[in-house]
């Protein structure tokens, strides 16, 4: 058996080296270690444009496949043939690059490549570069990308402020307006994410108009590239999921868009959605899924170069940290580049202000940077922020992109879930179990380290900056919170459910680091105790848009503490030094946290009290204004200041107190 291919890489004569194999499993094997070699890796690694290069005049298509002996491009005449009109033979390029030049105007022309392996296997596949497809992802095509751009389409929006100045809403694009409530015209679709003075039956505000009201920043999208488990084909027929299935990375998916049977529709509708989006604000983070595919064989990346792109246990079989039966192998050079083109392709040609990396833990750090410093040659104020759990994928542990690692990768921020296993106990093993404001004690201390941006959680992390903490208590994933307080709190009554849920997301709201709000959980979304719904129906995703109608103070509440989180910046300050400076802690027993943020001119008192009874939180004796008491938001109130040295909180209640110093 080969060990060392550096002698074979320097003539390229590939063929050589796997001509005298006389058996194909002996082959197979061998071309196996062949492409998982660091020889290979180095030797063939190539930083040029991929995919199709679309001009007026010319489309040059290049592909990397450094294994193959030959590539043919089979063009189609339409998508409903199943051979090719006309096959092209690609010429071979050093790097393992093979190229060919289609004179003319080819926009919406489709094609795949034929592609013969140096083991004399065969396979066709789409472009894993393809920026447009037929229906279900099957074919690309190519495409004049300016054709896809909507009326009015411009440049980036300018540049966002600090990242702490961000607070994300995250929503589906089906479940945001799926619901009868919705009032909606283009359920499920891009387009329902465009559409202005929709009202549910109540006649209360719902979809863009409700977003705008809130006051979010920024809305995160999950996945609405191609993926593989919803047949765009068939959209009549019931099925769902959240996307967390990749096929074509760089392509919009097409059960979002009016007509998925037109390559170009998707682009478009997606483009509007997100002109929009910016003309009202409201800025755009796209959930991505680089961490796995859907399915290794029939991938395109496999099918190009089959045993490249994934990482593989001992055994040689395909490694499983992702727990969906396979890991991409970010740290390989090409994958790493796919990875980086992508984001780039995403961030120039949407206009996207941000990314949200699923499972970021399987990926490796120096991946992470590299995206985070192209980015930066974008926008630097594109948000970078991703799932950051400790993987059990075959990578050295210093190198994963994962929460313990996080002062190695400043500017990219993770979910941190200890803040959500505080405030409300944990989701695995004992969907029982209590959190803070559920009624489990001694939580307060662990509680304020993650007030404090995450400050201190040397076993959990290594945060360098509250730029790189998420704060959330809920998302797509695990019971929603209002569902959670009905498995852990079963006896509460429905208005100590509602308090108790109320100041999980004013802790949130007014702590350090980066907000973040799970669709609906303004209104207390239910899925009915479905914890991790992907494939459950409408009935249990959509948003219910009713409820804002039932939980108007809630909404309203949410909507108060946004305002007033935008209006100071003691809450969202940029450095864990600026936190030393301006955080005093108050208390930290019996069920209440309180602390002080405050400046040379004024002084904010906070209290979380997540007691069933009301308390007495003492002061020092001066003029308090208060702002935050009993579930409402009062902002006008910082002139009706009056002398008090105590205060009664409200049971599971949030009060914020101002003082001019």
């Amino acid at each position: 058996m080969v060990e060392d291919f550096q002698g074979w890489l320097e003539s390229y004569d590939l063929e050589t080296l796997f001509s005298d194999k006389r058996d194909k499993e002996t082959i197979d094997k061998e071309m196996f270690l062949f492409v998982r070699s660091n020889d290979f890796d180095n030797y063939f690694s190539y930083d040029g444009e991929l995919g199709a290069l679309y001009e007026k005049e010319g489309t040059l298509l290049r592909i990397w496949t450094p294994t193959a002996k030959s590539v043919e491009v089979w063009v189609y005449a339409d998508d409903s043939v199943k051979g090719p009109s006309k096959k092209i033979m690609m010429v071979q390029k050093p790097k393992g690059i093979f190229e060919a030049y289609l004179p003319g105007d080819q926009h919406g022309t489709i094609y795949a490549y034929n592609i013969l392996f140096l083991n004399n296997r065969e396979t066709i596949t789409v472009d894993p570069y393809a920026r447009a497809t037929t229906v279900n992802g099957i074919k690309s095509v190519i495409t004049d990308l300016l054709r896809t751009n909507p009326v009015g389409w411009g440049e980036r929006l300018p540049s966002f402020g600090l990242p702490e100045e961000s607070i994300i809403y995250e929503l589906h694009i089906r479940d945001f307006s799926i619901s009868e409530t919705s009032g909606i015209v283009n359920k499920g679709k891009f387009l329902g994410l465009t559409e202005k003075n929709t009202k549910n039956p109540s006649g209360i505000s719902t979809g863009l108009d409700h977003l705008i009201d809130l006051g979010i920043t920024h809305v995160q999208i999950l996945p609405m590239f191609d993926y593989a488990t919803v047949d765009e084909a068939n959209l009549t027929k019931p099925q769902y999921n959240w996307g967390y299935d990749p096929l074509n990375y760089n392509v919009p998916e097409g059960s979002y868009s009016s007509n998925p049977f037109d390559p170009f529709n998707r682009i478009i509708e997606l483009k509007q959605m997100i002109q929009t989006l910016h003309a009202n604000g409201l800025r755009v983070i796209m959930d991505v899924v680089y961490n796995h595919v859907y399915d290794p064989k029939d991938q395109a990346l496999e099918r190009t170069v089959p045993g490249y792109f994934y990482r593989y246990s001992a055994d040689g079989s395909l490694a499983n940290g992702t727990g969906v039966g396979n890991d991409t192998a970010s740290e390989r050079h090409m994958m790493r580049k796919y990875i980086i083109d992508s984001v780039k392709y995403w961030a120039k040609e949407y206009h996207l202000d941000g990314f949200r990396f699923d499972l970021m833990g399987i990926h490796d750090s120096v991946t992470m940077n590299a995206i985070r410093e192209a980015l930066d040659k974008i926008d630097p104020s594109i948000i970078l922020i991703g799932e950051g759990w400790e993987m059990s994928t075959p990578l050295p542990e210093d190198l994963k992109a994962s929460q313990r690692n996080a002062q190695a990768m400043p500017r990219i921020a993770h979910f941190n879930d200890s803040i959500r296993i505080a405030l409300r106990g944990s989701d695995f093993g004992d969907e029982t179990d209590r959190g803070f404001i559920s009624g489990k004690n001694y939580q307060e201390d662990l509680l304020l380290r993650n007030i404090k941006g995450g400050m201190h959680l040397s076993s959990h992390s290594s945060y360098v900056d509250p730029e790189q903490v998420i704060q959330y208590v809920e998302a797509h994933d695990n019971l929603t919170l209002y569902d959670k307080l009905l498995r852990s709190n079963p006896k509460d009554s429905e208005e100590v459910r509602i308090k108790r849920h109320t100041l999980a997301t004013s802790i949130l709201l007014l702590a350090q680091g980066i907000p973040f709000i799970h669709g609906g959980q303004e209104f207390l979304r239910t899925k009915e105790g479905v914890a991790n719904s992907y494939q459950s129906p409408d009935e249990i995703n959509q948003f219910e848009w009713e409820r804002v109608t039932i939980f108007q103070q809630s909404v309203a509440y949410v909507k108060g503490l946004i305002a007033l989180r935008k209006s100071e910046y003691l809450f969202r300050l940029h450095t864990h030094e600026e936190i030393d400076a301006h955080f005093t802690t108050l208390s930290e027993n019996f069920n209440i946290v309180a602390f002080s943020l405050q400046d040379e001119k004024k002084k904010y008192i906070v209290v979380f009290n997540a007691n069933r009874n009301d308390t007495i939180f003492r002061m020092e004796k001066r003029k308090y204004a208060i702002l935050v008491e009993d579930n409402q938001v009062f902002l006008d109130r910082k002139s009706e200041a009056a002398v008090m040295e105590s205060i009664l909180v409200k049971a599971h209640t949030t009060s914020v107190f101002y003082v001019e110093n």
